[in-house]
C-alpha cells in the first residue's frame, strides 16, 4: 500500500496496490501488519456500512472520550468527498480539514485518527461507504460539529439546496461554539 501524508499529522490517505487483469481485480483491503509499519499501531474492533444516494451529508461526527474513535474509511460504490476537521484544541492546525475523493474506482482510503471530527458528502446517485472503527459505537458519548460552520470553510462538492442531512445532523454547533473539544496534549492515538 502506497500512504500519502497529508498536511495535518496523522491524517493519511492510503492507495491499495491494484492487480488488474481481464477478470477484473484483486487488491489487499486491509493487512495489520502493513498498517502499523506505515501508519500507525491501532486495533479495529468494529466495521460498518453505510448505503447513501446523491446530496446526502453526514457528519461532521465524533465520539468523546474514553469512546473516541479513530476510522480508516473507503468507497465500494460511488464517490463521496471525505473530510477530516482537526479538533484538537491547543494543535498547530486545530479548525482545519483534510478533503478527499474516495471512489469506487481510485479504491482510496481515508485514516482519520482519533482528535478528528468525521464527514462526508455523496457525490454519486448512490454510494456504498464502509469504514473500520478502533472503539465500539457508544450513543452516549456522540458529537457533533455543523457541517456548514463558515470558519471551517468546506466546500462539500454539492449545491446547498441539495444537502440531505438527519435531523441531528441539522442542529450541531459550530466549532467557536463547540461544548466539547479534544486536547492536543492528550495522545488520542498510538503512533
Amino acid at each position: 500500500m502506497n500512504v500519502i501524508h497529508t498536511e495535518i499529522d496523522g491524517v493519511v490517505i492510503i492507495e491499495p496496490h491494484l492487480f488488474k487483469d481481464d477478470r477484473g481485480y484483486f487488491f489487499e483491503s486491509f493487512s495489520q501488519r502493513e498498517f502499523e509499519e506505515k501508519v500507525c499501531s491501532t486495533n479495529f474492533v468494529q466495521d460498518n456500512e453505510s448505503k447513501s444516494s446523491y446530496g446526502v451529508l453526514r457528519g461532521l461526527h465524533f465520539q468523546k472520550p474514553p469512546y473516541a474513535q479513530s476510522k480508516l474509511v473507503r468507497v465500494i460504490k460511488g464517490a463521496v468527498l471525505d473530510v477530516a476537521v482537526d479538533i484538537r484544541k491547543g494543535a498547530p492546525t486545530f479548525g482545519q480539514h483534510v478533503a478527499v475523493e474516495l471512489t469506487e474506482d481510485n479504491h482510496r482510503q481515508f485514516f482519520i485518527p482519533r482528535g478528528f471530527a468525521h464527514g462526508f458528502s455523496v457525490l454519486t446517485d448512490e454510494v456504498i461507504f464502509q469504514y473500520k472503527c478502533d472503539n465500539f459505537y457508544a450513543p452516549q458519548s456522540e458529537e457533533g460539529l455543523a457541517w456548514n460552520d463558515p470558519d471551517l470553510g468546506i466546500d462539500w462538492c454539492i449545491p446547498t439546496d441539495k444537502v440531505l442531512l438527519s435531523e441531528k445532523d441539522k442542529h450541531h454547533s459550530c466549532l467557536k461554539d463547540a461544548v466539547w473539544l479534544f486536547d492536543y496534549n492528550e495522545n488520542l492515538y498510538l503512533k
